[in-house]
Order: C-alpha cells, then structure tokens, then sequence
C-alpha cells in the first residue's frame, strides 16, 4: 500500500512537516555552535592573560639578573643615566623625568582640546557634521608616530625656537606638543561616545529647570558620563608614556635630571630604543639595563591602569 496523508490531517500541517523538520535539526545544532564560539572567546582571553604575563614574566626574570650588580638605592637615588659608558651609572630617575615631563605637556594638550571636540560634538554638532567630522579627527591616529616625530623636529621645534628664544633642537616640549595632536582622537572619540550614552532624560530634565544648552552640557551630562571620559584620559596618558618615535626624534636622547621642557631630555622608551640599536652582548650589563627601564615602565603604566580601573567603579553611573 502505498503511503498517504491521513484525510483528516489538515494539508497546511502536512506541508509544514519538512519546515518544522529543519527547525529541529537548526536547534539541535546550536548548542553545538553556542559552545563552539564560547571555547574560541575563552581561548582569546586567555591567551590575552597568558600574553600579558609572559611579557611581565620576562621584564621581571630580565631585571633580576640586572638588580643582581645594581642595587635599588642606587638604580632610583643616582641622579646619573649612563649603563653604556665606560663608567656607567644607574639612576632611572633622568629618564622618569624626562617621560613624565613629556606625557604632561602632551596631557596639558589632548585633554582639554579632545573634551572640548567631545562636547561639541556630541551636544552642539548637526548630526551630518558629526559624521564628517569624526572620521577626519581619527585620520590622525593612523599616521605614523616617526612622521610625527619629524614634524616635530622640522616645524614644531623652529616656531618652539622663535616664540621661547634659546630653546634647543631637541626639546621636550615641542615633542609634547605634536604628542598632544596625536593622542587628541584617543580623547575625543572615547569621550564623545561617553558623552552620547548618556539618557536624554537627563538633558530634558535640565533644560526644564531652565539650564541652557552649554550648562546642561557641561553641568550634567559631562558629570554624568565621568567614568567614560575616565577611561578616555586613561588611554591618553598610556598612549603618551608608552610613545617611542616622536620623543627619540625630537626630544633628545640625553638623559637628563630635569623639570623644565624648554631643556631637551631622554625618556625610557627612547633609551630602550637607543640601546637596542646598539652591539651590547647579551650579558652585559647595558644590555640587562633595558629592562629595567621596560619593568619601570610597565609598572608606571600599569599603576595608571590600575587607578582608572578604581576611577570607573567609584564614578560609575548605571542608567
């Protein structure tokens, strides 16, 4: 007998059979799939763990044998930098100076300017000049920090020499300056997208009280959204210590104990780069220097991430 339909199966239900066939093999796939991609995002993020503790692992297993003939009172309280001499001192502080020196004019620069750039453009700005104009400020953060570097050196410098006469070549604060510009899309696209996260019932309520637009800008919605543009400075200030190519080209390769950033000075990731280029054997103690001054520099940047972390949290506004 040949198999038929039973007469008093509705043929809608019939024809539905296959369909509701494949829907079942589709749900029992996906469990297979939903455990698939979870394995893949938990292989990513352990291998970003494992990634970070292989580097710090290293830093710290280098330095030992660096620590080993430099004692720590000598490595922070010698006012002089020179492991490559023929008599070598080893004081970091030269080159935490010169770094500090030049993240804070850079800071001084891309905060302000990359908040200001935040608020308008999220609070003032029509939305087509919005989009115009956000794409063209990330452009500079594609431009290669060495030709930053350069135009550090060949026109930030010269107008740095005519305003400040007197003021070296190499200078901290023209390489600050042209660090700023570079680090201002960092600020300003982080911040601005904080900015927008925050609920438009914050800025009606304002604007019912009274507020104007600017008030309401800088008095609520900046408040409100403190714990993104946290993150924003955040980033900034780790993008301007852990900067390589501008300060080497254009801040001076002289370590040097000073505050002032007319004067030019080395910072630790210039000397990094400046002992590497050299034929120091890997047992010697110049070449054992460099990372030390990379574990001083970890630890730096990570403290600071360590504090924005903490700065999130007390801040944080759940809407």
């Amino acid at each position: 007998m040949s198999s038929t339909a039973d007469p008093s199966t509705p043929a809608t239900q019939v024809a539905s059979l296959p369909q509701r066939t494949n829907v079942k093999r589709r749900a029992a796939k996906e469990p297979l799939l939903d455990r698939i991609i979870e394995l893949l995002l938990f292989l990513a993020g352990v291998s970003s763990v494992a990634i970070t503790l292989g580097i710090a692992g290293t830093l710290v297993f280098e330095s030992l044998a660096f620590f080993r003939e430099v004692s720590l009172v000598q490595f922070f309280t010698d006012h002089l930098w020179t492991p490559l001499f023929a008599d070598p001192h080893f004081g970091i502080m030269p080159l935490v100076s010169g770094t500090l020196v030049t993240t804070g004019v850079a800071l001084l620069i891309a905060l302000p300017l990359g908040t200001i750039i935040a608020i308008y453009l999220s609070e003032f700005a029509p939305a087509g000049l919005r989009e115009g104009i956000k794409p063209l400020l990330e452009l500079l953060s594609a431009v290669p920090t060495v030709v930053y570097g350069y135009f550090a050196l060949q026109l930030v410098s010269p107008l740095v020499q005519k305003i400040v006469p007197g003021t070296p070549a190499f200078n901290m604060l023209s390489a600050g300056i042209v660090m700023g510009i570079m680090i201002v899309p960092y600020v300003s696209s982080l911040s601005e997208d904080a900015l927008r996260a925050v609920p438009m019932l914050l800025r009606e309520g304002a604007y019912a009280l009274g507020a104007n637009r600017l008030i309401t800008a800088v008095k609520v919605v900046y408040p409100a959204a403190i714990s993104g543009i946290a993150s924003a400075y955040i980033l900034g200030i780790s993008r301007a210590i852990g900067e390589t190519m501008i300060v080497a080209i254009a801040a001076g390769t002289q370590p040097n104990l000073t505050l002032d950033p007319r004067e030019g000075a080395a910072t630790i990731t210039a000397f990094i780069v400046q002992a590497s280029l050299g034929d120091n054997p890997h047992d010697s103690i110049g070449y054992k220097s460099i990372f030390a001054a990379g574990l001083v520099l970890f630890l730096i940047t990570l403290s600071i991430n360590i504090f924005g972390h903490w700065l999130r949290k007390r801040f944080r506004e759940a809407y």
